[in-house]
Order: C-alpha cells, then sequence, then structure tokens
C-alpha cells in the first residue's frame, strides 16, 4: 500500500494524527526534500527507508513504490501543504492504479490555511468576499489565459496566489490590469506555520517593492483582497435575530 500524506504548511505539529500514525508505521518513507520540514522525519521508525524526492524523477519515485510492493512493504510519499493542492500526485496515482498498486490519500494542512492563521485573517468575511481563487502566474508550467491572473482577477474575490513570489513586478500588472487598484491590500507570507516565517503587508502596487525590499523571491504564499481591510458585515450565524436549525431568532 502506498500512502499519500500531506505533510502540513510547515511547522512539524501540524501534520495530522492520521499522517503522523502512518509515517510512524512506514517502512519507506519518500519525501519532497525541497519543501517538507525535515523534522517530520523524525516520527520514522529506525529501520525506515527514507527517500528525497527533491532528487528524484517520476520514474524513480515509482520504481521506489514498484519494490517497496514487491517486498510486502508501506511506503508513505510525504508531500508538502495538501497534496490536492500543486501537489503533482495525479500522475502519481495514475500510475499506481496501471500497476495495480493500492493506494490512498492522507490529506494535510494548506499552506493558504497556514498562511491565513499568520496573518490571523478570515478570507470570507461577509459583505466583502465568499469566494477564494487559488491560482498561480505561469511560469515553466503553463497556466491556460482563460485562468490568468488578469482574468481572475476581475471577479474581486480574495485571491491566494501560490509560485509566484519571484514574479512579483508581472503579478502586480496583471491583478491591476484585472481590475484591482494599486491600494487593494496584499500580504507575502513566507514559509507560513515555520520558525522563519515572516509577514509582510503591503498593497498590490507595492508587491514588487516588498518582496525585494525583503528577499523573498520564493517559498512564499501572496494573498489579495478586501479581506485584509477593516470593513465587513458581521455573520448572520451569531445575530440575536437571526433563527437558525439550533436557535430561535429574536424576530
Amino acid at each position: 500500500m502506498v500512502h499519500f500524506v500531506g505533510a502540513g504548511s510547515g511547522a512539524a505539529d501540524l501534520i495530522t494524527l492520521r499522517g503522523k500514525a502512518i509515517l510512524e508505521s512506514a517502512d519507506v518513507i519518500i519525501y519532497a526534500g525541497s519543501l517538507v520540514n525535515p523534522k517530520l522525519l523524525k516520527f520514522a521508525k529506525k529501520d525506515c527507508e527514507i527517500f528525497n524526492s527533491a532528487e528524484m524523477t517520476l520514474d524513480e519515485v515509482i520504481s521506489v513504490m514498484e519494490r517497496s510492493e514487491r517486498e510486502n512493504k508501506t511506503t508513505a510519499r510525504l508531500h508538502t501543504g495538501d497534496p490536492s493542492l500543486y501537489g503533482a500526485v495525479r500522475e502519481q496515482m495514475d500510475r499506481l492504479a496501471e500497476k495495480g498498486i493500492e493506494f490512498d490519500v492522507c490529506p494535510g494542512v494548506s499552506s493558504m490555511c497556514g498562511a491565513a492563521a499568520a496573518l490571523k485573517a478570515e478570507y470570507t468575511l461577509p459583505g466583502v468576499s465568499q469566494s477564494v481563487i487559488i491560482t498561480r502566474l505561469a511560469g515553466r508550467t503553463d497556466v491556460p489565459e482563460r485562468e490568468s491572473v488578469e482574468s481572475l482577477a476581475a471577479h474581486g474575490a480574495t485571491m491566494v496566489i501560490f509560485l509566484s513570489s519571484g514574479m512579483t513586478g508581472e503579478l502586480s500588472r496583471q491583478l491591476i490590469n484585472g481590475g484591482c487598484t494599486s491600494e487593494t491590500p496584499a500580504a507575502i507570507v513566507y514559509k507560513a506555520t515555520w520558525e522563519d516565517e515572516k509577514i509582510v503587508r503591503c498593497t498590490v502596487g507595492t508587491l514588487e517593492k516588498a518582496a525585494s525590499e525583503n528577499g523573498i523571491s520564493k517559498t512564499a504564499l501572496i494573498v489579495v483582497g478586501n479581506f485584509l481591510g477593516d470593513d465587513y458585515e458581521l455573520s448572520k450565524l451569531y445575530d440575536k435575530d437571526f433563527s437558525t436549525g439550533f436557535r430561535k431568532g429574536n424576530v
């Protein structure tokens, strides 16, 4: 069996209980060494084989999984954050399915959740935004034209932008062309929940300057939207006049 495990956003104690249990019982661990906190490897048992996938190709990763399966061993494939977001897991799962190797997925705490926690922010504020757009700029991996940051910015929704902290000038340009103003609130969260986490609050117009002045060009999320401001409406959920299935309102 192969278990795809979300390592969480950075801090070792943010892995799920299920994920920790899988690591503790695994015979083989393949981890994304470029992003996963190495402290998580302390959960591995003494005789566990450990491989760093940052140094491996897809074929090499699958080969290790196949060998582990032939030897009746359990493999933990440890991915940063939650595997469903920019995790390159589909190609691995398809290859395993073709080979008849069973697998499952253990979700993890995404860095977008870690960033919100670091900012002490709520992405979905009533009267401000009830939608969150998760996206990235095109780099070595293309982005469909219909999903450009410029086109998505037109919605005015909260935006969480991955894998783009090295292109903040272009990001700022596309956001403004899409409908943001140069004064729209933004923040750069470097290594959310890690010990060296850094938060830089800025605006869409000052993204490039803020990143440059703080030496940030990778391993950071950029969040954009008026959820970072001070104006919003109170939730109806706790309104004294609002009835729910558990509480009758005053009206």
